[in-house]
């Protein structure tokens, strides 16, 4: 099993962290997607807290028809297995390519992360 982050993805979610952190009004683009391969679970995460890089900002969405914008402890969702009990995974072929207001509004207007 792959590392839910590579360490360029932990880079980049930390620094967008600490710039939250001190402040500044972000809306970058998600830095990783995470999925549940037998389930409809998705995470978009954007950053991650400086203080407790356990916890991942993003948008979420467990697969029951209500995404939202949230944080999440990452080692809760190494915990989580499908339906047929395979773990989470990182896309490897994810690529950010719009704001994750503009991702977090598609998947209010459409009741899923489209990604």
């Amino acid at each position: 099993m792959s590392p839910l982050l590579t360490v360029a993805q932990r880079t980049a979610l930390l620094a967008n962290g600490r710039r939250s952190a001190a402040g500044e009004d972000l809306d970058p683009k998600p830095v990783v997607k995470l999925f549940t391969p037998d389930a409809g679970a998705t995470w978009l995460l954007t950053e991650l807290d400086p203080d407790d890089p356990d916890i991942a900002f993003g948008l979420c969405d467990l697969g029951l028809g209500c995404p939202e914008l949230g944080s999440v402890r990452l080692s809760e969702i190494k915990t989580i297995r499908g339906r047929l009990g395979l773990s989470v995974e990182r896309d490897r072929w994810f690529s950010g390519a719009k704001p994750l207001s503009a991702y977090a509004a598609e998947a209010s207007r459409i009741g899923r992360i489209c990604a």
